[in-house]
């Protein structure tokens, strides 16, 4: 997505100092990552999807279930000096999802490296965990961790770090070249030393908690070599709950600073309380939150994230910037009306689903792969600690196939939200409609949304709707001409 068909011949984004200028353009090109198809695996195999460069971003486990606010492809602006500044979203109607020629480009391109990003990821994703195999890393760290114990729970501890840092070894290179591609495109601001700061913190929760999730694995599994499946996706839903709980609380601030919303916006968070009162809600302002994100990166976000008593609203110091506060207001709305319309329940039956089949195919195929090509590997059995890769290969796959029932899913939930985010504001805030037009533009054009998205690549990965479709909807919904109402909010 980086450029036009000439491309290897005009390369407009510098060249790092590590590769030849045939390899870059190459990259380019191809745009090679493994880090979605990582992220595809662990989330398949371990439910909570933990993995570091996914753990690195605020409200990272409710975004297995829903994503938050921008749409997909969506960041903030570019930092003043990168792009010219959007002006004032009260002094511009919205009648359509536009930009100039230079940033349609720009959004064009962007939106083709996603699509790269996720297809060429996938296979990659796939050879490395192969690699994994073939170089027998796994075994090898299996015969560490045998050698240095006979307790199960010793072993995980010696077998899981090494094969996680491997993999994300693997990965640091398309993790370093998508951080290049994010400052490129003046989305990223934030330093290397502190870009790999928050790698090894990362790093640092994907070792524990997937060591935790690996040895439960291979417990069940050598408990029930047939039922494992089914026993490990029993034990993986209240996990996965008490992640979403605890993320907020833990993890969230480990990468950002949060501080009281009410003191750094009392008319918003005033606003947001009305808010939230209409949506018959309880979060009191002491849960609403302002998050430095200015420091690392450009993008927009306001968010409601937990649950239960970890439930909060939190709003980027970005988005307060570069929206008012009745456009702030709407994409709260949009957020809470996931939780009031149900998605977080409905996102775990889902997900539960998705689960349940992926993991009993997972059962169905492995005894072949692991019997096909176990001994090239060094692979005994499924038992065998050295077996994770295999079978994240083939939950990967799995995964990559059902991912358009997925997106589907979420981009009807999203849109549901985006009705439910007009219906809760209509009243509050004058021309609901035009508001969420123009909260939509400005995500859309500082964040170079792609206004004319390949359909394949919506139909495979689109999280959202497109915003195009998003600004038609928000201006063409009228539920209240002629005495009517909202089918939310009544």
């Amino acid at each position: 997505m980086l450029g036009t068909e000439q491309e290897c011949a005009e390369v407009r984004v510098e060249v790092p100092w590590w590769l030849k200028p045939r390899t870059w353009c190459k990259i380019r090109r191809g745009v090679f990552t493994l880090k979605r198809v990582a992220l595809l695996a662990w989330a398949a195999s371990f439910a909570a999807g933990l993995f570091p460069s996914f753990a690195a971003r605020p409200g990272f486990l409710p975004a297995l279930l829903h994503v938050q606010a921008a749409p997909q492809g969506e960041s903030a602006p570019p930092a003043p000096s990168a792009a010219p500044q959007t002006p004032a979203p009260e002094q511009r109607k919205v009648t359509a999802y536009t930009l100039p020629p230079d940033r349609y480009k720009q959004a064009h391109d962007l939106g083709r490296i996603h699509f790269h990003f996720a297809l060429i990821g996938f296979v990659y994703g796939l050879v490395v965990l192969w690699i994994v195999l073939r170089w027998k890393f796994a075994s090898t760290y299996r015969d560490w961790a045998e050698r240095f114990s006979r307790r199960r729970l010793a072993q995980a501890i010696i077998f899981s770090p090494p094969l996680i840092l491997t993999i994300s070894i693997f990965t640091l290179p398309s993790d370093i070249y998508e951080e290049h591609v994010s400052r490129a495109y003046g989305i990223s601001i934030q330093s290397w030393g502190s870009w790999i700061w928050d790698w090894a913190k990362g790093q640092f929760i994907a070792i524990i908690l997937g060591t935790v999730l690996i040895w439960i694995l291979y417990t069940v599994i050598r408990s029930s070599p047939r039922r494992w499946w089914f026993y490990f996706w029993l034990v993986s839903l209240p996990i996965l709950v008490f992640l979403i709980f605890l993320a907020p609380l833990v993890i969230d601030p480990m990468f950002h600073n949060f501080e009281p919303l009410q003191a750094k916006d009392p008319a918003l968070t005033a606003s947001l309380e009305q808010m939230v009162q209409r949506a018959g809600k309880t979060i009191p302002p002491e849960r609403m939150f302002w998050m430095g994100a200015g420091e690392k990166t450009t993008s927009l976000n306001a968010y409601v994230t937990g649950i239960g008593a970890s439930k909060r609203i939190v709003v980027w110091d970005t988005t307060i910037a570069k929206m008012n506060t009745p456009q702030i207001v709407y994409v709260a709305g949009h957020e809470m009306g996931h939780y009031v319309l149900g998605h977080i329940p409905k996102g775990l039956a889902f997900a539960a689903a998705f689960l349940f089949v992926l993991f009993y195919l997972g059962f169905r195929s492995i005894a072949w792969l692991l019997l096909r090509f176990g001994g090239n590997w060094n692979v005994r059995s499924i038992d065998d600690w050295a077996s994770l890769p295999a079978l994240l290969l083939l939950l990967s796959v799995f995964a990559f196939v059902a991912n358009p029932i997925q997106s589907a899913f979420s981009r009807y939930q999203e849109h549901q939200a985006d009705q439910y985010g007009l219906e809760v504001t209509h009243g509050l805030t004058p021309d609901s409609g035009q508001i969420a037009a123009q909260s939509f533009q400005i995500l859309g054009e500082v964040g170079l949304s792609d206004p004319d998205p390949n359909p394949v690549n919506v139909f495979l990965f689109y999280s959202h709707p497109p915003i195009s479709d998003r600004v038609r909807f928000a201006l063409s919904y009228d539920p209240w001409a002629g005495g009517g109402q909202g089918e939310f909010v009544k």
